[in-house]
């Protein structure tokens, strides 16, 4: 019989911009925040805030681990950490819930990936959370039902503005604390991922071309939290070596439901956007019909036919209800947005660990983490070949 989610236990590691967010969701589904880690203040501040009992400041993410009132490890510190504090977790017993990228390269993710694999090792799974938005798993069904018939091709685009100016700063910025990725790994990630969880298969090649087009920028001389603003006096000069835009043509490869074979794939990544927030859009065109859906009118998609008129489906009405059953809320006119395809990730992986692993692993899992560090190598490579690059 499975456990009741409260009864699970989660410990996170990290406070800045995304660490809440996974807070605010686990607690929204009952699951136990019993432990938070990050530096003294942070960490401090943020126990407070939401009522967690252990703080383990000075980033001292072991002495968590070492913690017997934890279950569940919600890694979401900077990237470069993400390999040594995942394995550490798993050597611990612990289930992982990692923030993407799984690492910096693929050498080290194949590490975890090779954890992950031993006899009794935790359920691991990586925060590709646009999966869970119902939009994205209506999609799916409606993919591998072939209810769009064979899928040609697919575009789309992921744009925001938060870095428009030389005087915006955050540690993504710099190759050496997020990787040599920065537009296409933070945020390009996830609209891969959410096609590649569409269409049910991977990408296997790439073509791309980014660009920098702010050569130097600005940093204050102390770190900052995400989206905060800096008086712009009190910031130095730096050379950036991670870029600000792009586009990256995929070719994927056979879907097991045989509707989505060697489909072609075009998205623009951009975080220089100007009055574009947090902007996903996915076009998914097959031969008997279309869908396209955006991430900030998270509650529709539109259905095109060439020979009948359009519609619009709508969560929570007939057409896009019975397919994303356990993965919304709220009746059709109650939005559910961003918050909640966290809630309804972290149900999907907190379910698969109470049942014992009995439940389907819709979530990203190490291999899939692995599979994305992989496609940005080749995406780098692309850039210096000027072709075609397997992942």
């Amino acid at each position: 019989m499975a456990m009741p989610l409260h009864s699970l236990r989660a410990g996170v590691i990290g406070t800045g911009f995304i660490g809440p967010v996974h807070i605010e969701a686990l607690k929204r589904l009952g699951v136990q925040v019993t432990a938070i880690c990050g530096s003294t203040q942070s960490a401090q501040a943020t126990a407070t805030q939401w009522g967690i009992p252990e703080v383990y400041g000075d980033y001292d993410y072991r002495a968590l681990l070492a913690s017997p009132n934890v279950d569940v490890i919600h890694i979401t510190s900077p990237n470069k950490v993400h390999v040594e504090q995942s394995l550490a977790a798993l050597k611990a017993g612990k289930h992982v819930v990692c923030e993407k990228p799984l690492g910096m390269t693929a050498k080290e993710t194949a590490k975890v990936v090779t954890a992950g694999k031993r006899n009794g090792s935790p359920v691991f799974a990586v925060n590709y959370m646009c999966r869970f938005f119902p939009a994205v798993l209506q999609m799916r069904a409606l993919v591998q039902r072939g209810d769009l018939g064979q899928i040609m091709h697919v575009q789309g685009h992921f744009f925001q503005d938060w870095l428009l100016q030389d005087t915006d700063y955050n540690w993504r910025l710099l190759a050496s604390e997020g990787g040599p990725l920065r537009a296409v790994g933070d945020i390009g990630t996830h609209w891969i991922d959410a096609v590649s969880f569409i269409l049910g298969a991977q990408a296997e090649s790439v073509f791309a071309h980014l660009e920098t087009f702010h050569k130097t920028r600005y940093r204050p001389k102390g770190e900052v939290q995400t989206f905060a603003h800096v008086d712009p006096k009190t910031m130095v000069p730096y050379a950036v070596d991670t870029e600000d835009f792009g586009s990256v043509l995929l070719k994927f490869g056979a879907a097991a439901h045989g509707f989505a074979n060697g489909v072609h794939a075009n998205a623009s990544i951009s975080q220089v956007a100007a009055g574009w927030k947090c902007d996903l859009y996915v076009g998914i065109y097959g031969t008997k019909g279309s869908v396209r859906w955006n991430l900030q009118d998270p509650n529709d998609i539109i259905f095109g036919r060439r020979d009948e008129p359009n519609q619009i489906l709508q969560r929570g009405t007939a057409g896009f209800s019975a397919d994303v059953a356990g993965f919304t809320d709220y009746p059709g006119g109650h939005p559910e947005g961003f918050p909640d395809s966290h809630k309804m990730h972290y149900r999907a992986i907190y379910e698969h660990i109470a049942s014992g692993r009995k439940t389907p692993v819709l979530f990203a899992t190490a291999e899939d983490g692995h599979h994305e560090v992989k496609l940005c190598e080749a995406i780098l490579k692309s850039i210096t070949a000027k072709k075609w690059v397997p992942v």
